[in-house]
């Protein structure tokens, strides 16, 4: 009988244990989830206020206006050849200008 209640004591702390892991897990889970909200709004910010420092009266503009525009360049084949070599050279922002972006101020 002793032995009976001893495995029961061991399966109780045994399944104690898996409940505390499992908050644990949730825990960190809404951490992350936290986490990456955080950055994503944060990298939006930036961006944004990237457009509106290289958009004159860019303030003035509807979003609608500003998507419109956005839709535009993007598309267009300069831009596409500057996305693509920016795709197959993935890098950190080094606060540099890359040889691309140089080009390119220097066609403008």
């Amino acid at each position: 009988m002793a032995t009976a209640k001893k495995l029961s004591e061991q399966i109780e702390l045994a399944e104690k244990e898996i409940r505390q892991q499992e908050n644990r897990l949730k825990e960190l889970r809404q951490q992350y989830k936290s986490q990456e909200s955080k950055e994503r709004t944060h990298r939006l910010i930036e961006r944004g206020a990237i457009l509106e420092s290289l958009i004159d009266g860019a303030i003035t503009f509807t979003n609608e206006q500003i998507k419109m525009f956005l839709i535009q360049t993007v598309q267009s084949d300069s831009a596409q050849k500057i996305l693509n070599q920016f795709k197959m050279q993935p890098g950190e922002d080094t606060g540099e200008k890359s040889e691309t972006e140089q080009v390119t101020l220097d066609e403008n």
